[in-house]
Parts: C-alpha cells; structure tokens; sequence
C-alpha cells in the first residue's frame, strides 16, 4: 500500500482527525440518553445529565467542523454522499434537535406528562442519531452507486442488513462510551449499577465490532484483498490484534474497580483503532471503490487557502474544549450540577 504525502491527504486527516473527536465527545452524551430508560428515577437522569450539561453542545462543534469540511475538501464527494443519504441524515439533525431542546426544556418541565415527554425526546432523539450515525457508515462501506460524477443509486439503498448492523452497533457504543464516563463522574449507589450496564455494552460492543469486521471483507473484492489476501494480511494484522487486547483490558478494569477513569480511556483507543481500521478498508477512496480522495478533491489553491484557516481555529476549538472539560471536572453527587 503506497503512500505518498500531499495537500489532499493532509485534508482527509484533519477530516478523520473531526469526526473521530465527534463520535467519541458526542458519543458518551448521545450514550447517556440511550441509558435513560435504565435508569426511571428523576434525581438519577437529572444527576447523569448533570454529568454532560457543561459541555454537550460543544461537543457538536466536531460534527459541524467534519460535514463543513467535507464540503469544502471534497465538493464532489458531498455531492454524491449526500444524496445517498439523505434520509438518514434528516432524520439525525431531527434526532439531534429534538435531544438539544429537551436538554433544556426538560428542567422547567411541570407536571408528569411535561417530564414524560421531555424525557421522551431526550431518548429518542439520542436513539435515532446514533442508529443514523452508524447506518451513514455502513452506507459509506457498503459502496455508492455513482453515475458520471453524481449520485446513481435509487432512495432506500442504503437500508440493508448491512447497515442495520452497523447502525446498531454504534448504538451499543456509544452506550458503553456514556457507561463508562458515569462510571468516571458520578459517585454513589448509582455507579454501581452504571458500572453493570458499562460491562454489559462492552461485552456486546466487542461483539459487534467482530461482526462488522467479519462481514466487511465481503462487500468489496478490495476489502478482501486488504484484510484476508497474503500477504497484505500482514500489513494490518496489528488492528485486530490490538483490537483484542483492548478488549480484554477493558473487560479487568470494569471488574476491578480501582480506576473510575481507565475504562472510558480504553473504551477511546478502542474507537480509535475501529477508526484506522475504517481508514485502512477504503484507503485511497472516500467513495468506495469508484471515488479516490484526490478525484474528489477540490482545486489545490482553495485546498491551501481553507487548511491555513484549519490550522489556526482547529487548535483554538481543541483548547476551548480542554478548558471547558478542565473546569467542570470531577465527580457529582445527586444535587451538585451545572443547573
């Protein structure tokens, strides 16, 4: 696999580099919500969503960083991406909405019905943008359809058993990313069952994990050749290896208990390397095999103009966030909180 270094791959890193922070930020928040319904109590969903109040909708500062960009880097792929999804990501911006108002009316909520619908909202609207999110992915790996330089595929092409999976699976991460950021930040009786739930979606996280990689190499003859042909299968043997380590890693310290934060960490580096192992499938296309990062690029000058305005606001967004999350640090107990 030959690598050669420029401008375009620069912007399909920084871009990568967006949507990783994304899902692991909004991931643990958009987790919290779909661990709502374990949790009936109004002082343990008001301490949980205590726990991600400060900074949530920082959080979502990633996503707008990674679809802008996108458009920017590569015009052509956002047009032929777009199309092919356009349901899913209507219904994750609705998802997301409604999640993002509840976040703030479900406070002033009066009266039983109020607090059922607010709470309503909150869950569904985390459900449908993580099951989206993972159903976007599986449409990218699956493969587009594209005719000329534009969209060619039909309306409900990307509802198959493949996506599904995928959607799924995202849906158990990132409920086992907001496991693990309780089990990081709230003390008390309802850590201990938060750190029950935490192995539960990990067991079934690394489950799916080795269902997506299984089914992968069957969509695309490349896919084959790069994960089980010899000797490529050298090449990127180290991510499942790792991939394994993890797992297992991840699995003592929800039982050991000595490390509130370790297993949130692990559960990072474990999406991180579903990341690269992303990266390394459909390296060099952004679309899947018809489209290559440089086919969609945009023209070299505009490419340079946007990665020096990169360069400067990408570092002042990261220390935003750093600060934001430096500040709210620490664990809480019922009534401590940001409302």
């Amino acid at each position: 696999m030959e690598v050669s270094f420029d401008l375009t791959i620069a912007w399909a890193l920084l871009l990568a580099f967006a949507v990783y922070v994304y899902v692991v930020l909004d991931g643990f928040d958009l987790g919290i919500g779909i661990l709502y319904p374990f949790f009936p109590e109004k002082q343990d969903r008001d301490l949980m969503m205590n726990t991600v109040a400060p900074v949530w909708d920082g959080n979502e500062t990633w996503l707008v960083l990674g679809g802008g960009g996108l458009f920017a880097a590569f015009p052509m792929a956002y047009a032929i991406i777009m199309p092919a999804v356009y349901p899913l990501v209507i219904a994750m911006l609705l998802g997301l909405v409604f999640r993002g108002v509840a976040f703030e009316f479900r406070w002033r909520a009066a009266g039983r019905f109020a607090e059922w619908f607010w709470d309503g909202a909150f869950i569904g609207g985390s459900l449908v943008a993580a099951l989206t999110q993972g159903m976007i992915l599986g449409t990218l790996l699956q493969g587009i359809e594209v005719d000329g330089r534009a969209y060619g595929g039909g309306w409900l092409d990307w509802l198959t058993p493949f996506t599904m999976l995928c959607g799924v699976a995202v849906v158990c991460g990132y409920a086992l990313l907001g496991a693990c950021w309780l089990n990081w930040r709230v003390a008390g009786p309802a850590q201990h069952r938060i750190r029950v739930l935490a192995r539960t979606f990990g067991f079934a996280t690394v489950g799916f994990i080795g269902a997506v990689s299984l089914a992968t190499p069957f969509l695309e003859q490349s896919y084959f050749e790069r994960w089980l042909a010899w000797p490529q299968i050298l090449e990127v043997s180290p991510v499942p290896i790792v991939v394994v380590g993890l797992a297992l890693w991840l699995a003592k310290e929800l039982f050991d208990e000595r490390n509130d934060w370790m297993p949130f960490a692990i559960s990072l580096a474990l999406f991180g390397l579903c990341f690269v192992g992303l990266g390394l499938s459909m390296w060099p296309y952004v679309i899947p095999p018809e489209v290559t990062l440089w086919d969609a690029a945009s023209p070299e000058s505009s490419q340079l103009f946007m990665f020096v305005g990169a360069v400067i606001l990408v570092p002042i967004i990261l220390a935003y966030t750093i600060y934001a999350y430096w500040v709210f640090r620490g664990k809480l107990g019922h009534g401590d909180g940001y409302h």
